[in-house]
């Protein structure tokens, strides 16, 4: 018996991997948080499978639902939103399931920033602009942020920002952010990233208006200069005269061609 974990991806019931469409369809019981992950998926469960919305229930139920499982010897899809490795409250069940000793994998997904990112056909790091992204949120009554990840530190590096779980404070993240990005920076708010009713705003910090966000909350933030640069550099992996191992160049190439 082993509880899968799978990253369900963005919200469009096919981006999910492979792998993971697969285990769905071969495990007896599907664990699933309703609140995020679409009902369509449930569609590659097997006839008969016990299927659970967690999206009301505590830890302790999750566990319980688990641990009846394992007595019976029955494999678990475990499907969270996104990816599991940002946000995901994976890293507690799994604590528990090493002291229960009852085995357990992970299969990754699309996580939400790829997804809004494809949505906006950009890409987050651009030679001479930026070539960090900073995956980050705000406080929440859930979860504070440590005093040293907050986005006026995180904004001095100049990286591309996405900021989840924030849509509700556009005001916080417009005030820490201009003076270090500028007035001028470009911003993108994108509300369910791939699901059909997703939903796009195109501004700049000066512009950001904090009412869009009002009475929302899956909405992803992406704020930088990578969003909207025309004149950065071209990458240098696919210049004509870069010496590279699969097109070695010049008379002493790095990387000579095998004879």
């Amino acid at each position: 018996m082993t509880v899968h974990f799978i990253g369900a991806g963005p919200g469009a019931a096919d981006l999910i991997t492979l792998r993971g469409r697969d285990l769905i369809a071969a495990c007896p019981v599907c664990l699933y948080a309703g609140s995020l992950v679409p009902e369509a998926l449930l569609a590659h469960c097997p006839p008969g499978a016990r299927i659970v919305n967690t999206a009301s229930l505590s830890l302790d139920e999750i566990m319980a639902e688990i641990a009846d499982a394992h007595a019976e010897g029955h494999d678990v899809a475990r499907l969270h939103s996104g990816d599991l490795s940002v946000w995901s409250a994976m890293g507690e069940q799994l604590r528990r399931l090493r002291a229960l000793n009852i085995p357990y994998d992970v299969t990754p997904g699309v996580p939400s920033f790829a997804a809004a990112a494809a949505v906006l056909g950009a890409e987050l790091t651009l030679p001479g602009v930026a070539q960090s992204v900073v995956l980050t949120r705000t406080t929440g009554r859930a979860t504070a942020m440590a005093e040293s990840e907050s986005l006026e530190n995180f904004a001095r590096t100049g990286a591309t920002l996405a900021i989840h779980l924030s849509v509700h404070v556009l005001d916080r993240v417009k005030t820490d952010l201009v003076p270090h990005y500028g007035a001028d920076c470009p911003v993108a708010v994108v509300f369910r990233a791939s699901w059909p009713d997703q939903r796009v705003i195109r501004t700049t910090l000066a512009e950001l208006d904090p009412a869009i966000g009002a009475g929302e909350r899956t909405a992803l933030i992406l704020v930088g200069r990578a969003l909207a640069a025309e004149g950065f550099d071209e990458s240098r992996l696919y210049a004509g005269d870069y010496d590279r191992r699969y097109r070695p160049v010049g008379t002493n190439p790095r990387f000579p061609e095998s004879a």
